[in-house]
């Protein structure tokens, strides 16, 4: 098992299996049994870009497991806003806690403060690089509410710079699912991660229009056209609300489709979908604090 958890390109089939069983066992405690299995431990976060679910999660995994939580907080309050580097950053807190949770809107970052850090990174998004345990609560969200084996999964949206989407594909390619993307054109999934996938044994075709797979496929991967992402504000205008998914749309879906989506959304998904069957995102979302425990407990060696 890698010592940082950077990328899902660093783990291999059989070493995400072995973090999906694990994290059954830590449902329960997810959902309020108490445990003291980190007691003593300190968990640093780092979040140089806005986060809800990733940085409330990590904090809760790390509580319920009976550790501390300590936080960079805001930038303009700390020594990131006197020009302090990433590099120093990471050899400070490295002599404070046990891991440290970072997230940096510049792609690689994570992978950097990965070599001057003596203690366990854990990447929680860098830019429109990678996000591995989002990647992780995703596999495990599929496992629990449908079926990873033979999966027919449409990835939609942001596919150019959705770094959960890059990750996503990456380890489905493990599973060898066949992966419908589902894009407008200027945000067509990147041609290198395209050919990665295609060497890896995945089933990839692509479109931009829903409705031609909805009914063939278990899986709705909806992601958010990313504004944050765009150089020119311009640009993203002319495809923002590219996708909306709708309970009309549903009507020709599966009846075992599951919806899904890393959130947070805008308005890609209709509210009125949140009451079928189909949706899967909130539960998505809970699915992340065992995940996290899990991560937690291996990177300081608990299990």
């Amino acid at each position: 098992m890698p010592s940082h958890i950077i990328s899902m390109r660093d783990f291999s089939r059989d070493e995400i299996d072995v973090i999906l069983n694990r994290v059954k066992e830590f449902e329960p405690i997810a959902r309020g049994k108490r445990s003291a299995l980190l007691s003593g431990k300190l968990l640093a976060t780092l979040f140089y870009e806005p986060s809800t679910r990733t940085r409330l999660s990590f904090e809760t995994a790390m509580k319920r497991l009976g550790g501390e939580v300590i936080d960079l907080g805001a930038l303009e309050a700390s020594s990131v806003a006197k020009g302090e580097t990433l590099a120093d950053t990471i050899r400070v807190i490295g002599n404070y806690a046990d891991a440290i949770v970072l997230r940096h809107p510049r792609e690689g970052a994570a992978r950097m403060a990965a070599e001057y850090s003596k203690i366990p990174i854990i990447n929680a998004g860098d830019g429109a690089g990678h996000h591995p345990t989002q990647t992780l609560l995703d596999l495990y969200t599929i496992m629990r509410e449908s079926n990873l084996s033979g999966l027919k999964i449409a990835i939609v949206g942001d596919l150019k710079y959705g770094r959960t989407v890059h990750s996503l594909a990456y380890a489905l390619s493990l599973y060898h699912a066949d992966m419908t993307l589902i894009s407008p054109k200027q945000l067509v999934m990147p041609d290198t991660i395209k050919k990665d996938l295609k060497k890896q044994g995945a089933v990839i075709s692509e479109t931009s229009n829903i409705e031609d797979v909805i009914g063939d496929v278990d899986v709705l991967y909806v992601t958010r056209i990313q504004k944050e992402r765009f150089p020119d504000p311009a640009e993203y205008q002319k495809v923002a609300g590219s996708y909306r998914i709708t309970e009309e749309l549903l009507k020709s879906a599966r009846d075992n489709l599951i919806i899904m989506h890393p959130l947070p959304r805008v308005d890609e998904i209709d509210t009125s979908v949140d009451r079928t069957r189909y949706a899967r995102y909130f539960e998505q979302s809970f699915y992340g604090v065992p995940v996290r425990m899990a991560l937690l407990a291996i990177a300081m060696e608990a299990v």
